[in-house]
């Protein structure tokens, strides 16, 4: 099934109501919003990795509250158990049988706070549920409902009593960006209304889990040529190649990106990825799916600057085949 023009056009029209309405909370922040859109709507997870104060939270609330569903927060600390995450079995005397209070991943969109600070064995519980939809408890398996989002926070600061994110987890985010300070307009607009103590709270639900689960299967059908997918296979053997690249990028990372380039593309009102849409979104797709060497690390050398020597070194096609 191809996407039509005509559903092309009202796939644009949602989704840019629904960034006009999160552009209320974050100033200044259109590209940032609408790469959180993308991975909503592409049925993925999204890692923020920023500075304190920059708005992390701020994007995560305002995306929640966009959407008429449930949501969650989980501020995540080192003493946090894996059953505060996923839920646990409790027997009840009365009822002479066990029953299963599910914990707050049990929700549309989840916000886990600082999520490097809890031990790897809580991170870990939500790595079945990020990449599968469902939780499995003394055996027993639950699915999370739809619309699931997992939006991730981190401060790449403070890293005195963190643990690091295992590449096996980091795979599992469809995409990780960072927020950014506003720039000196909106700064300014942020000081002029600063009675608003939550600007989190102007954002009201405009769309309907029902309505994005729509948007996600359309999505899902926009038209991907040869020519781009070869592109895409490209980048990725060129990565494995690249000087002071530990690990490449892999099969599912290639997937990730004709994901979200699709959701691009059509939020853009077109019905067909191009080879700019994958250019586009090659960082935050990429910058958390290629390791690099200590040598790299040693000599100041960015994931940024690597992700753009890959682009300069492989020619996005052309023709379409």
């Amino acid at each position: 099934m191809t996407v039509s023009a005509e559903q092309a056009q009202w796939f644009r029209a949602g989704f840019t109501d629904m960034a006009e309405t999160m552009g209320q909370a974050l100033l200044g922040k259109d590209h940032v919003i609408r790469l959180a859109l993308t991975c909503l709507v592409s049925e993925g997870h999204l890692l923020l990795e920023d500075l304190p104060g920059t708005g992390k939270t701020m994007l995560a609330r305002s995306l929640a509250n966009t959407v008429e569903g449930s949501h969650a927060r989980i501020q995540f600390t080192p003493d946090l158990l894996p059953t505060d995450v996923t839920g646990v079995t409790v027997y009840d005397q009365a009822k002479g049988s066990f029953e299963f209070h599910p914990g707050p991943i049990f929700h549309d969109i989840v916000l886990a706070d600082e999520i490097n600070r809890a031990s790897p064995k809580t991170q870990a519980a939500l790595l079945e549920v990020m990449e599968e939809g469902h939780v499995t408890v003394d055996g027993v398996t639950h699915d999370v409902p739809r619309p699931f989002m997992v939006i991730a926070t981190q401060n790449p600061i403070e890293q005195a009593g963190t643990y690091r994110l295992p590449e096996a987890q980091l795979d599992r985010f469809l995409m990780k960006t960072s927020v950014g300070y506003p720039d000196a307009e909106s700064t300014e607009e942020l000081l002029l209304a600063s009675h608003v103590r939550d600007r989190a709270e102007l954002v009201k639900p405009i769309a309907s889990t029902a309505r994005i689960a729509e948007m996600s299967a359309l999505a899902a059908d926009v038209h991907v040529d040869r020519a781009v997918v070869r592109y895409v296979r490209q980048l990725a053997e060129a990565s494995r190649e690249l000087r002071h690249v530990r690990l490449g990028l892999s099969a599912r990372g290639c997937l990730a990106l004709v994901r979200v380039a699709k959701t691009w593309a059509v939020a853009d009102g077109r019905t067909s990825v191009v080879p700019e849409d994958v250019n586009t979104l090659a960082e935050p797709v990429l910058c958390h799916r290629l390791l690099l060497d200590p040598q790299a690390q040693f000599s100041g050398i960015t994931i940024g600057e690597v992700i753009a020597q890959l682009l300069a070194a492989v020619p996005p096609p052309l023709d379409r085949d």
